[in-house]
């Protein structure tokens, strides 16, 4: 009895259309190539459509003017490439981020400037490198973000300052080690401390004097000789630990080299 109820309500939350409504309804119904409940272009269901236009793709031209947006943006996903230009003005985002994965490269930035974020994510994601700078100066930061892990190394510059912190992030851990400098004082510790885990270790004693005892740390743990000497007296307890400690192994291991 319970199995016999849970069958009655799957079918009766099933999405079904009018047949008599459909264009389809002497041609592919009659010959079995779609099926109400299961296989139908008008139904308002995305599984529905989906199934219909993966069986029937050339029916795909026929519904990118539909009034239902569901239906234009699953047709859109059978179109044949070269006719997907049509939709670049369709109003619904769903549309246009189908067409930012599928769009020839050559037309993606066309799609630059759309006002939804998921579309200019996806063009950042696929634009050729020598174009992304053109996405530099995205108003959202998640694009930016795709940006600054795409952009070759040499060209981060322009997101050094960036209002968001894990663009930084990003160029903080891609930026030409020569570059690091240019990130010494940033805002976030661990920006920072990612930059002293990158420098030259030559270079580092531009971080010694940092403000964040975490960051000085970072510096005691690399530290030359000579470096190390200059912050006996840092004011934290656990930099100056670790620094006598590393002067203590350097004398050590001079003793060693000396016998």
């Amino acid at each position: 009895m319970l199995t016999s109820q849970i069958d009655e309500d799957s079918f009766d939350s099933t999405p079904m259309a009018d047949c008599s409504q459909c264009q389809h309804q002497h041609t592919l119904l009659i010959a079995g190539n779609c099926k109400l409940g299961h296989c139908c272009v008008l139904a308002e269901s995305g599984r529905q459509i989906d199934r219909f236009f993966k069986a029937h793709p050339e029916q795909a031209l026929c519904y990118i003017h539909d009034v239902f947006w569901e239906r234009r943006a699953i047709a859109a996903r059978y179109l044949p490439q070269n006719q997907l230009i049509t939709l670049l003005a369709d109003p619904d985002e769903a549309v246009r981020r189908v067409l930012a994965y599928r769009l020839p490269i050559d037309l993606l930035l066309t799609l630059r400037n759309d006002e939804d974020r998921e579309v200019r994510v996806t063009v950042a994601d696929r634009l050729p490198t020598e174009q992304l700078e053109l996405m530099a100066d995205d108003p959202d930061y998640l694009v930016r973000v795709y940006v600054a892990r795409r952009l070759p190394s040499g060209r981060l510059f322009r997101l050094v300052a960036d209002t968001d912190a894990e663009v930084r992030r990003i160029v903080a851990e891609r930026i030409p080690q020569v570059s690091l400098g240019l990130l010494a004082n940033d805002p976030e510790v661990t920006i920072r401390r990612t930059i002293v885990q990158r420098m030259d270790v030559d270079d580092i004693q531009l971080m010694q004097s940092d403000s964040d005892w975490l960051v000085r740390y970072e510096v005691a743990l690399r530290a030359k000789q000579y470096q190390l000497e200059q912050m006996l007296s840092d004011a934290d307890a656990e930099v100056r630990e670790v620094v006598q400690q590393r002067l203590a192994l350097m004398d050590m291991e001079k003793e060693i080299d000396d016998e």
